[in-house]
């Protein structure tokens, strides 16, 4: 049986070692655009056209000069969206506009139709107050030749509109990672099967294929691992060979069955920690072979869960190119005091961000009490060293 590493690191620094594993699979491939949500950018979206393409209006409305609008205005024409016009806009004349038109020669203002009243000539008349032209001036959105939307962009609905707009149909997006997943366990049965005995279902398994698609990975379930060196080393060995990435459930600490460290080194995987000053989440184990990550995870829920999100999907990101940081610290006020015992390690509790913004701890019994982050939308980091923190003081605070 191997040892374990000397000493625990702290958690910024197991963040830092993992990304500094990192490398960027560097495969990308083209997607058509209605499939293209959520993938990472592998190139830049170039603009191809001005945008606005022509003088249009911002509102529907008469076309005129500005220098007329104290005079009755003349109606010579319709302009529909589509259609170009005729005719020029000559003194004190002017055209019904729609919106999104294009802006008639010799006219440099629209008045929108709320604006305006008509006299019994038939006339226009200006009622409201001159304002802006109401004008899109060519290319003032993006011109042609400039970039659009950068590599590294995570697509999201924002970005499938500019793309439209901008006949970017096909877009090149970096290919998505495997990602293997090994709940391991005698005692787990899966979601189908009613616990007995000393039996648990498995929930880590199913909440890390959800949190691997949630990341526009994809998650290669291997079903639940047996507490048996072979069975572990088979089907690690398998997920190596198969995927980017390796995601094992329980079998890193030091019980008499957790074989995965051992086996992780059998397989020639370096392995760079084995325990993180972190709770939950303590015995985390992660490793390398080749550009392959392998991440050794907890098998209480709620550690794998904080485990994924904060060590796990910023490499994802890294390894997939994308520019975009899906663990933005807030600074937000403690909603109650908060107080523990034990401070020799980083604490990371669920917890609510309320309506007045502030930071609100909730009922949490430990690392297998699921159940509190189904009323929890961020967690709260307390610092090692830290037994209470007083009530309005600022804490760090991440969204989940």
């Amino acid at each position: 049986m191997r040892q374990k590493l000397a000493l625990m690191i702290d958690f910024e620094k197991a963040l830092e070692i993992i990304l500094s594993k990192t490398q960027n699979l560097n495969s990308v491939e083209n997607v058509p655009l209605s499939e293209s949500i959520g993938r990472i950018l592998a190139q830049d979206v170039i603009s191809d056209i001005n945008m606005p393409p022509f003088r249009k209006t911002a509102v529907d409305g008469y076309a005129c000069r500005k220098i007329d609008l104290t005079n009755p205005l003349q109606v010579i024409g319709t302009i529909a969206a589509g259609t170009f016009p005729k005719s020029e806009i000559l003194p004190n004349t002017c055209m019904k506009i729609m919106t999104g038109a294009p802006i008639p020669i010799g006219a440099d203002y629209v008045i929108p139709v709320e604006d305006t009243s008509t006299n019994n000539e038939g006339k226009v008349l200006l009622t409201g107050k001159i304002s802006r032209s109401n004008i899109c001036e060519l290319g003032e959105d993006i011109k042609s030749g400039n970039i659009a939307i950068k590599a590294g962009t995570q697509i999201q609905p924002k970005h499938i509109a500019i793309m439209a707009a901008l006949g970017c149909h096909n877009p090149q997006v970096n290919v998505k990672p495997n990602i293997a997943i090994l709940p391991t366990g005698d005692e787990l049965v899966e979601p189908t099967q009613k616990p007995i005995g000393g039996q648990i279902r498995n929930s880590n398994g199913h909440q890390l294929i959800a949190q691997v698609s949630e990341a526009y990975c994809i998650p290669n379930y291997f079903g639940i691992i047996r507490d048996t060196k072979q069975s572990t080393y088979d089907a690690l060995k398998k997920a190596l060979d198969e995927n980017d990435v390796v995601l094992l459930t329980g079998g890193v600490s030091m019980g008499d069955f957790d074989y995965v460290p051992e086996i992780m080194e059998e397989l020639g995987i370096q392995i760079h920690f084995d325990s993180i000053a972190v709770q939950p989440g303590k015995p985390t184990t992660f490793g390398t072979k080749g550009n392959k990550l392998i991440f050794g995870l907890p098998g209480n829920p709620v550690s794998s869960f904080i485990q994924f999100e904060f060590l796990v999907k910023p490499a994802i990101q890294k390894l997939t190119g994308s520019t975009s940081n899906s663990n933005l610290t807030l600074k937000l006020p403690l909603e109650v005091t908060y107080t523990r015992k034990r401070t020799e390690r980083l604490a990371i509790i669920p917890a609510q961000i309320t309506s007045n913004q502030t930071a609100l701890p909730i009922e949490y019994h430990g690392s297998a009490h699921i159940f509190a982050l189904n009323n929890a939308n961020a967690v709260i980091f307390i610092p090692k060293g830290v037994s209470s923190i007083e009530k309005g003081d600022l804490v760090d605070v991440r969204q989940i």
